[in-house]
C-alpha cells in the first residue's frame, strides 16, 4: 500500500484546509499547488473537492491555463464572515516571523510586528501569549535592510505581471549588468533570499527572449524598476519540480551519490532530507551510507568536505577524486 504523504491529517480536516483555503485566498489554485500545500496526491484533491461540491452545494470553478488546469470557488456577492483568530494560529503567526526576521529586512519586519500586534485584538479572549518564546540567529546572516525597497518592487512586479529592469553583479563579475526579467518566485535557501526568473526581450536591443532562467541572489540586486510591459506568469511553472528534485540550487547535469557518514556525521546526516529520492543504508558498525542524486558538483564537494574525516565518497569515482585533489590542496594551505 502507497504511504500517505500526509498521514497525520483525517479525511474531514483535509476537506476543511481545503475548503478554507479556495474561500478565503480569493485566487484560483493549480492542481499542483493545492497538493503541495496540503501534502496530499492530486487524486486526493480532485475527491475533496467533489466531496465538497456535493455535501455543500459549493460551485468550484475550473479553467485551463497551458497545461495546469486551476481550481477557485465561485464568487458570491454575500459577505465573507468575520472569524476570530485562535490563539494557535496567532501563536504559528508569530512564531514564522521570528525565525525568518533575518530574511525580511527592517522595513518588513516592523510591518509584520505591526501585522501580529493587530491581529492580536482579533484574540476571542484576554490571551497572556508571550512574543518572546522565539528567535533566530543571525550570525553568517545577510542584513536584507537595504535590499527592502528591491524586494517590495519584486513583489509588486509578480503580484501586477509587470517586466522588471534591474542592475546585478554576480559574485564572479566585476561589473554589474542590465538586463530585463519576468520575475516567477522569491524563496529563500541557506539563510539567503534568491529571486527565479525569466529573461525578457530588452527593447533597446530587440533581443531575442532567452530560454535561460536566471537565479539571482537578492543581496547582489544593485536596483530593480518596473517597467509598464506586461507579461504572463508561465502556467506550466513548477518550482518544487525545478528545485526541489535533487541536491543544490544550482541546476546542472543530474548524477547519484555515495556517501558514508560515521560518527556525528552519520546522526546528522540520517535526520535530515538532502534529496526527495534519498536512501539511507545503516551498517553493522554503526555508520550510514547515504545515496542521493544532486544537480551540482560545488555544492555537493563544499557540503562533503564540511563533515570533515566523518565523510567518504564511495561514488561517483570522478568525485572522490576531486574531494582528494581539494584535501591535497587544503594540506599544502597548512
Amino acid at each position: 500500500m502507497q504511504k500517505k504523504i500526509d498521514p497525520d491529517s483525517t479525511h474531514g480536516q483535509k476537506i476543511v484546509r481545503l475548503f478554507a483555503k479556495l474561500l478565503f485566498a480569493r485566487r484560483a489554485f493549480s492542481l499542483s499547488e493545492l497538493a503541495e500545500s496540503m501534502k496530499c496526491s492530486k487524486q486526493t484533491i480532485l475527491r475533496l473537492m467533489d466531496h465538497i461540491q456535493n455535501s455543500y452545494s459549493v460551485i468550484i470553478d475550473t479553467e485551463k491555463k497551458g497545461k495546469q488546469r486551476y481550481y477557485q470557488i465561485k464568487n458570491t456577492s454575500s459577505k465573507l464572515p468575520v472569524l476570530e483568530l485562535t490563539e494557535s494560529e496567532f501563536q504559528a503567526l508569530n512564531m514564522c516571523k521570528s525565525f525568518t526576521e533575518n530574511l525580511l529586512g527592517q522595513d518588513f519586519v516592523d510591518k509584520a510586528t505591526i501585522a501580529l500586534e493587530k491581529s492580536h485584538a482579533l484574540l476571542p479572549n484576554e490571551s497572556s501569549l508571550s512574543k518572546e518564546h522565539f528567535r533566530t540567529i543571525i550570525l553568517g546572516s545577510i542584513d536584507y535592510t537595504p535590499h527592502c525597497k528591491s524586494i517590495q518592487t519584486l513583489i509588486d512586479s509578480m503580484n501586477q505581471s509587470l517586466i522588471c529592469k534591474i542592475n546585478y553583479q554576480s559574485w564572479a563579475a566585476e561589473s554589474s549588468k542590465i538586463f530585463y526579467i519576468e520575475p516567477l518566485k522569491l524563496f529563500s535557501y541557506k539563510e539567503t533570499l534568491y529571486l527565479h526568473a525569466r529573461r525578457a526581450i530588452d527593447p533597446e536591443k530587440k533581443s531575442v527572449q532567452s530560454d535561460y532562467d536566471p537565479l539571482l541572489a537578492v543581496h547582489r540586486i544593485k536596483k530593480v524598476e518596473l517597467t509598464n510591459r506586461k507579461f504572463e506568469f508561465p502556467h506550466d511553472y513548477n518550482f518544487a519540480e525545478i528545485f526541489n528534485k535533487s541536491f543544490g540550487i544550482i541546476k546542472e547535469d543530474v548524477f547519484e551519490v555515495e556517501v558514508e557518514f560515521s560518527g556525528f556525521a552519520a546522526r546528522y546526516v540520517s535526520e535530515r532530507i538532502w534529496s526527495p529520492d534519498q536512501k539511507i543504508i545503516k551498517l553493522d558498525d554503526g555508520n550510514i551510507r547515504l545515496i542521493f542524486n544532486a544537480s551540482s558538483e560545488t555544492e555537493t564537494k563544499a557540503w562533503i568536505l564540511f563533515f570533515g574525516k566523518e565523510a567518504t565518497v564511495i561514488r561517483p569515482g570522478w568525485l572522490r577524486e576531486e574531494i582528494v585533489g581539494d584535501l591535497k590542496k587544503i594540506e599544502r594551505n597548512y
